[in-house]
């Protein structure tokens, strides 16, 4: 489901927490020669002392964010980062799922094939001329995006054959027969995998019953029924309008100049196919609430709740995410984690999260718990939320929480990698160049009836779909709370 990284918050505005994320087609860099730079240089920073900080909240980043836009149409965000020998450069593309149109999978396989063969190089010749040059390449797809980055050494004679190839490998890829052949079986032996996953299954399923007909409804790795039928000529044809110069922003961070960055901006976006950015994803219906159980084999149930949250322009997005943290999105000492695992030892864990998207994404929890449990912890759940909804959060929750996000904030910017994240995910959803600063702001003035008012407005107990995955058994009632729980929970979560 949705995957939690630091900082605790909704701070991370793409990868993170977008349902149906493509992450076996991710691909992390081995250890090369800007790696090693990268490592050499963090061990010579002096790191900013507790004690230095006496009570104040650690020192942000700044960011001096330039932008401008290519011949070609390409957005381009560009923050200059001297401190290390090298740059981040990420390009995200409005080719996610949601464009699939009829041939769900087609955006995951196209992006899957990027790198499997330019013209005179093969899969295997991509990959070591990248390491040879101490480069890192990486892409993924996801529902509303693709993406394809590069980390690089910046001196010239390192950057710009890196450079060159990588336009070769975005622009140009031959996906040759036999790596779509070999890809396309490696996903239909995913979905056979997925047959032996209950929460795998329910989030199908939960997606299915939350978005209907809207092209958010599909797995972003397209199902066994589907992907056989795709063709080499839909990816040619996918990749020349969604691969397009108008429909990119680049996000650039590092060792650079200005017109070293407009530089590398004019290649890339020059190599890429012409054309205009693709049309936006509509709002999907608001479903009706409902109720699904998939029958499945096991000792644990997975518990799966979900209803329409907020695309990425909506203003209460500050309040949301300050809200989420102290209902489920933080880990111990939320209300969900603190009412179902550590009063009753009912689960492992339990989340909640936004996934605000080009267009609504889902607002959900999840959780696994005992099976001969599970309607009364679903029952409980729906009662924390109501509960929540019905009081909101207390003053000192709210101070709790802010205080949070204010040591944990400058992690946000804390490398480069993450700096060409935020200017990406500024870029693809328009955000303002000022928008780390304004969330942090907005977050911090923000009231106990401000949050509980954002959260009244978006959420709603009867307007959930619920899907449970588990089997069917008798029920026993839930223990008593307590501080120490008689029942711990059963361990490391199924699958």
């Amino acid at each position: 489901m949705s995957e939690r990284k630091s900082p605790r918050l909704l701070l991370g505005l793409i990868a993170v927490a977008v349902i149906g994320s493509a992450a076996f087609y991710l691909m992390p860099g081995a250890k090369t020669d800007a790696s090693e730079a990268l490592d050499n240089a963090k061990t010579s920073q002096k790191l900013q002392s507790l004690a230095e900080l006496d009570g104040k909240a650690p020192a942000s980043r700044k960011l001096d964010v330039q932008t401008w836009n290519t011949a070609e149409g390409a957005k381009v965000l560009f923050v200059e980062a001297h401190e290390l020998p090298m740059f981040d450069m990420r390009l995200i593309f409005a080719a996610g799922s949601s464009q699939d149109g009829n041939a769900p999978g087609l955006a995951i396989l196209t992006n899957a094939m990027l790198n499997e063969g330019v013209a005179g190089k093969d899969v295997g010749a991509i990959a070591q001329g990248f390491e040879s040059l101490g480069a890192d390449f990486g892409n993924g797809a996801y529902k509303d995006m693709a993406l394809a980055s590069l980390r690089s050494l910046s001196a010239a004679e390192q950057r710009e054959p890196a450079l060159k190839l990588f336009s070769e490998v975005v622009g140009k890829p031959t996906f040759p027969a036999d790596s779509f052949a070999r890809i396309k079986n490696q996903m239909l032996a995913g979905f056979e995998y997925q047959k032996q996953n209950p929460g795998k299954l329910a989030s199908l399923e939960l997606m299915s019953r939350l978005y209907g007909d809207h092209p958010y409804a599909h797995s972003s790795d397209g199902n066994a029924q589907s992907v056989p039928k795709i063709t080499l000529a839909q990816l040619r044809e996918f990749h020349a309008k969604a691969y397009a110069a108008g429909n990119v922003v680049i996000a650039l961070v590092g060792d650079l100049s200005r017109a070293e960055a407009e530089a590398i901006a004019n290649q890339v976006s020059g190599a890429l196919p012409k054309g205009p950015a693709l049309a936006k994803i509509a709002q999907p219906q608001e479903p009706k609430a409902s109720i699904g159980h998939i029958e499945f084999p096991s000792k644990q149930t997975n518990l799966l709740l979900a209803q329409l949250g907020i695309d990425r322009d909506d203003p209460d997005y500050a309040a949301l995410s300050m809200g989420n943290q102290i209902l489920g999105g933080g880990g111990f000492g939320t209300r969900l984690m603190s009412e179902v695992r550590e009063k009753r030892g009912l689960t492992y864990g339990v989340y909640s999260g936004f996934s605000p998207m080009q267009a609504r994404g889902p607002f959900m929890i999840n959780l696994q718990t005992r099976a001969e449990m599970s309607e009364g912890t679903l029952k409980l759940v729906q009662d924390v939320l109501a509960d929540y909804l019905k009081t909101g959060p207390t003053q000192k929750e709210l101070d709790d929480a802010k205080r949070e996000l204010a040591g944990s904030f400058p992690l946000s910017t804390a490398s480069n990698a993450d700096i060409v994240g935020q200017l990406g995910a500024m870029g693809f959803y328009n955000l303002p160049l000022s928008y780390l600063d304004d969330f942090m702001r907005q977050s911090q003035s923000l009231t106990v009836e401000q949050v509980k008012d954002a959260m009244n407005k978006h959420l709603s107990t009867d307007k959930m779909v619920i899907v449970s995955a588990g089997p069917t058994v008798p029920q026993k009632p839930l223990p008593a709370p307590s501080d120490k729980p008689a029942e711990q929970p059963l361990g490391v979560p199924e699958h």
